[in-house]
């Protein structure tokens, strides 16, 4: 047993998760492992296909598809997104963050792609959670809502509207509400829903066939229950195979709204690693768009503002950079995320590696779990020991 199963098992049988699916992934050689089971009941093993809720591992892929269209030279990085999203033309900021949200001044500037892609638009939620500003937002941004109840793209982008900034563009990072914008605006630029912008566009040529904003009933027998854990410490459950994603919802989260599986988010990696070209040569993003997105935008003021978030490490357009080594899995320019629902993927460059973990055992908060860091762990130790 190899210290990947051996970790991924220890987790299955504690019942921390009721099952995961993990993998590790350098050029050909692939170790993937599944454990447990896809419900908590039992009554069917967990499969390496199994389809999960990725949660925030969206956002990588909603950042690559605005670079898409950077790429095609339809939309600028420096472009002010009121060009698609009129609705954010006028947006004031409060005057100080603590303060209440009728105390604004006009915003110095306009809010632009790039702010929208390194999160600094002055929208979204910082360390500190009980600011006025941000709890406006939060009756906006309802993630505690399924993405078929919040509503249509149009109706959220005025009620945010009518939220003010907790800082000026391009001042903060601040986690979130960047990546549901990036998704209404690679809509409404492309002339496309975003479900078939990336099914075309990323997906389909990437090989990609599990990954959607719904889960057809032909493929739900590999769709895992997913859980939460209650005050008393069991897992009880959120959704249900046959529940939230049976249909495509009104709002289609660019920050959260995909269900994929471990080797489909693999196949994505692979392409960032091959610097936006597919493993037959097709090139679906530019080298300089794949550099922009994995490299570190924010200073190390804004980094060190955004700790709960990014323990100190940095942001690229869609995912965390790692600018330090502080940790036995950091290495300067690892890129990726963690997602709510209990997932995580990153790309390594400097080894050539694709880490994924696929739970359906939701986060208790922002801070990655004890289960996410002994992964991160193994697969480093994997990708010096295993691979050479």
């Amino acid at each position: 047993m190899t210290p990947l199963h051996a970790t991924l098992r220890r987790y299955a049988e504690d019942r921390t998760v009721t099952g995961a699916v993990g993998l590790v992934a350098r050029g050909a050689d692939v170790e993937a492992v599944a454990v447990g089971s896809m419900d908590a009941g039992g009554s069917a093993p967990m499969e390496r296909d199994a389809i999960f809720r990725i949660a925030s591992i969206t956002k990588p892929i909603t950042a690559a598809a605005v670079l898409m269209l950077v790429d095609e030279g339809l939309v600028g990085l420096g472009d002010p997104v009121e060009r698609w999203l009129p609705e954010l033309a006028k947006p004031v900021v409060v005057r100080t963050p603590a303060g209440p949200v009728d105390d604004v001044v006009p915003a110095a500037r306009a809010v632009t792609v790039e702010d929208l892609l390194s999160f600094r638009t002055g929208w979204g939620t910082p360390d500190d959670f009980s600011l006025p500003a941000v709890r406006a937002l939060t009756a906006v941004q309802r993630y505690d809502r399924p993405f078929g109840e919040w509503p249509d793209p149009d109706t959220w982008l005025r009620a945010l509207a009518e939220v003010p900034m907790l800082h000026q563009p391009g001042e903060a990072w601040l986690y979130g509400t960047s990546s549901d914008l990036q998704g209404v605006l690679v809509a409404r630029a492309s002339g496309r829903a975003l479900a078939d912008f990336l099914a075309e566009r990323l997906f389909e040529p990437l090989g990609m066939r599990d990954t959607a904003f719904e889960v057809p009933a032909s493929k739900r027998h590999r769709f895992t229950w997913a859980y939460h854990r209650a005050e008393d410490g069991t897992l009880r459950p959120a959704d249900t195979p046959d529940g939230r994603y049976s249909g495509l919802p009104r709002f289609q989260s660019g920050g959260g709204g995909l269900v994929s599986t471990a080797d489909d988010w693999l196949a994505f990696g692979r392409l960032l690693l091959n610097a936006g070209a597919t493993a037959d040569g097709r090139r679906l993003l530019s080298p300089a768009s794949v550099s922009r997105m994995t490299t570190n935008h924010l200073t190390a003021a804004q980094r060190a503002a955004a700790t709960l978030f990014l323990e100190g490490q940095g942001w690229g357009y869609g995912g965390q950079v790692d600018v330090t080594p502080a940790d036995p899995w950091s290495v300067p320019g690892r890129y990726g995320w963690v997602g709510g629902t209990g997932t995580t993927a990153h790309i390594v460059p400097a080894t050539g590696t694709v880490t994924v973990l696929m739970t359906q055992t939701a986060m208790t908060g922002p801070t990655p779990t004890p289960l996410m860091r002994d992964f991160w762990t193994v697969t480093a130790q994997a990708a010096v020991t295993a691979f050479g």
